[in-house]
């Protein structure tokens, strides 16, 4: 009982802090970094040269910050860009000034590209800290491009597990570079297409930061200066893009993306014959407004998708992958920002996949964007096709998000999940949400909180179908505390969304049974940046996760204490150590032997990781883990090995054991995870990944080969071979060949 006290004390603190929000005075970097941009007359010429004459008259963007690894000081290696426009294209071209021993990880777009030298530009159209965009090259012109969200979160709490929430670099478009190399520096010309950009016609002034990276000293400078804590890509820390007159609203924008596919697939379990199946279809972007987009998709085909990479999953909940779908990514924060991770109510994974496995989409539209300077939209609607084990299904998501203050929002969510038999609904085949948030920012994101409120719709069922969160946040130069409480009713469903706590596994019946659940997550982190120079920052974390069952019974309590230490030389050192008291309530088993009661479980485990310089042709993580894991051990070893043939190649593979032994009778186990990848990239249009993936605990030998080339910008023709082994007892799964052409045209 005493552990529920303390949780609802904490709530209490929570909601003190959520009424002491400070309104920070904050200075905008927009006041004093200003670039003004010109029209030219003159057609350009993108070569990476800076001959053309708009380019002499540009005004210069120069004398950088430092932003990693300390903030506060001029950047030592200097950066010189400038900026100009016509009709169709924002131009932009750098000088990065410094020695020529560059290092990339990869030739192929957007992969590991901040480890790297680099040169990008942070675009905020609508000037609104809410979303915008992010364009960069490297100097052996590799792209990268990703939209940004809002809120990213504090450069602390980075896991190194995936990108920031709000950054999404798996968004591709259209846009032209070139670069030049020389003995002191090397040069950069973009030009981005304003039908690329979605903007407000009717703004003169932009939000705007350039990024430099040096990866030899391991440093990141800005124009406008970002504190140290943020990452570069930051919305509320850019300068201002003055233009002389506003660009035009494009006209005709417009772009059709067709593909043809032909396959040759065989299921060996089922025993079919082998099929050869060509199909066609068609993806349509149309700016309806400069700053409002239409995306259509008619068969869409995702057969080029990279598989996703496979992990042990030691919980008793399901895990979801990232999305990597193009359809669903150009505004995607819009529908999946609502909810707090790991639970979300809409999660686009649930659209046409079933475990992994493709349900066929018949047709698609989805309209986002801006209507005006405060006021953003999303409103979709897809189509499944029936199968033999699914009916047909028709999902329908509408998210409005208004801006209100300097960074705060409220948002509002609808979704619709609505089974088809043919052309006729199924009556009671439904799922339906609907949902209310406020979060609050100052201008400069160290101070917020959240309240979210959700109800799910189903037939039959008339409680138990919210679910509530408040939060607190504060971060900065060397603090970081993150605080929420919420609660998720036992029928609180998401059809469309991914909500992995609610949902027990009973091992004994082999079913699974939904219970409310109510968690608070509190977590602690002090950064200290110490003037050495071998050491960028040490930092400490606590964090501290509550869950009380639906009769508000204490249920879960896990206790992580971290420390890790960030050095010069891009490697890092990390120990943790963790506390356990888990009442499990339903027999689970991890071994497939006798599944462990239901009962109360104390455990504790510590661990210890080690990155190495990765600025290294060869270099590794290791890590070990020992301790407690319910009533028996896990002894966890992981090593990941890579090697890279600048520029050219990359060599890796990772491998993760986990010994679990458990008491009699419940038997004990050894999981495997192996992945040798091999990328292999002819020139920056040609390359040729083949990934393997051997998974002991889902029983499965994964081989994925892919050849990619990207014969005109943006239009790419694939080869792709996929093939799924039985592990155990040793047999064939499953067989795939795909040849798949697409074509970008802009009308």
């Amino acid at each position: 009982m005493h552990k529920t006290r303390n949780l609802k004390t904490n709530f209490l603190l929570l909601l003190n802090f959520m009424g002491l929000l400070p309104l920070v005075a904050f200075v905008d970097p927009q006041d004093e970094y200003q670039l003004r941009i010109q029209k030219t007359a003159d057609k350009m010429e993108i070569d990476g040269r800076l001959e053309d004459p708009a380019w002499q008259k540009a005004a210069v963007a120069k004398d950088f910050w430092m932003a990693f690894p300390i903030d506060g000081e001029k950047a030592p290696l200097q950066t010189e860009v400038r900026a100009t426009y016509d009709d169709d294209f924002l131009y932009i071209s750098a000088v990065c000034h410094g020695t020529n021993d560059y290092i990339i990880q990869t030739l192929k777009r957007d992969i590991d590209f901040w480890e790297g030298d680099v040169f990008a530009v942070v675009i905020d159209p609508v000037n609104q800290r809410s979303n915008g965009f992010n364009f960069g090259v490297n100097p052996y012109n590799v792209q990268m491009e990703a939209t940004i969200a809002g809120q990213i979160g504090n450069r602390a709490n980075l896991t190194g597990s995936g990108p920031p929430t709000g950054i999404n670099p798996s968004w591709d478009n259209k846009w032209f570079s070139a670069v030049s190399n020389h003995e002191d520096r090397w040069i950069v010309e973009m030009a981005i297409p304003f039908k690329t950009l979605r903007y407000d016609a009717s703004k003169s002034t932009w939000g705007i930061n350039f990024i430099r990276g040096d990866i030899r000293s391991n440093s990141y400078h800005t124009w406008a200066p970002v504190p140290v804590q943020w990452l570069t890509v930051d919305l509320g820390y850019t300068g201002a893009l003055v233009w002389d007159s506003p660009p035009k609203a494009q006209k005709r924008n417009v772009s059709v993306i067709p593909y043809l596919t032909t396959a040759y697939d065989q299921d060996f379990v089922e025993e079919t014959e082998a099929n050869f199946s060509p199909d066609i279809g068609v993806d349509a972007k149309l700016a309806v407004t400069s700053s409002l987009n239409l995306d259509l998709t008619i068969n869409p085909d995702f057969s080029q998708v990279e598989v996703d990479q496979q992990v042990t999953n030691l919980t008793t909940f399901s895990i979801n992958f990232p999305e990597r779908r193009l359809f669903f990514l150009e505004n995607s924060d819009i529908f999946s920002g609502f909810g707090i991770p790991p639970s979300r109510p809409f999660f686009s994974r649930r659209i046409g996949l079933n475990q992994g496995q493709t349900i066929p989409i018949l047709y698609g539209a989805r309209l986002s964007g801006n209507l005006d300077k405060n006021l953003r939209m999303g409103l979709m609607n897809m189509h499944t096709r029936s199968t033999d084990d699914f009916k047909a299904q028709n999902y329908t998501a509408a998210a409005l998000e208004r801006r209100i203050f300097a960074r705060s929002t409220i948002k509002a969510l609808f979704l619709n999940r609505q089974g088809f038999e043919g052309a006729e609904t199924i009556e009671g085949n439904y799922g339906r949400n609907a949902g209310l948030e406020f979060d609050y920012s100052t201008a400069d994101g160290k101070w917020g909180g959240f309240l979210q409120y959700h109800r799910s719709f189903k037939p039959d069922l008339s409680s138990k179908q919210t679910f509530f969160n408040i939060g607190f946040r504060h971060n900065s130069r060397n603090i970081g505390v993150f605080m929420d409480h919420n609660r998720s009713g036992e029928n609180f469903f998401a059809d469309m969304g991914f909500t992995p706590f609610l949902s027990n596994i009973d091992a004994i019946r082999d079913t699974i049974i939904r219970q409310s659940v109510s968690a608070s997550f509190n977590r602690f982190t002090y950064t200290h940046y110490p003037d050495n120079e071998r050491i960028n920052s040490l930092q400490f974390q606590v964090a501290d996760t509550y869950k009380l069952d639906e009769n508000w019974n204490f249920r879960e309590n896990s206790f992580l204490l971290t420390f890790r230490a960030n050095y010069a030389n891009k490697s890092t050192l990390i120990f943790e150590a963790t506390q356990n008291n888990i009442r499990l309530l339903f027999p689970f088993t991890f071994t497939g032997d006798i599944p462990l009661p239901a009962q109360w479980y104390d455990f504790r485990n510590v661990s210890v990781e080690y990155q190495s310089n990765n600025r290294n042709a060869f270099n590794f993580q290791a890590g070990l883990l020992y301790g407690g894991f319910y009533n028996g051990t896990r002894l966890e070893a992981r090593l990941q090995l890579n090697y890279r043939r600048q520029p050219w190649g990359n060599f890796g593979v990772s491998i993760r054991q986990n010994d679990l032994d458990f008491p009699a009778p419940y038997g004990n186990t050894r999981l495997w995870l192996v992945g040798p990848r091999i990328e292999i990239n002819f020139s920056n249009n040609l390359f040729w990944t083949t990934f393997i993936q051997y998974n002991t605990q889902v029983d499965n030998l994964n081989i994925n080969s892919r050849l990619q080339w990207r014969f005109q910008p943006m239009s790419d023709f694939f080869l792709v071979y996929t093939d799924n082994y039985a592990v155990d007892v040793w047999g064939k799964k499953d067989r795939a060949l795909v040849l798949k052409a697409s074509y970008w045209l802009n009308l």
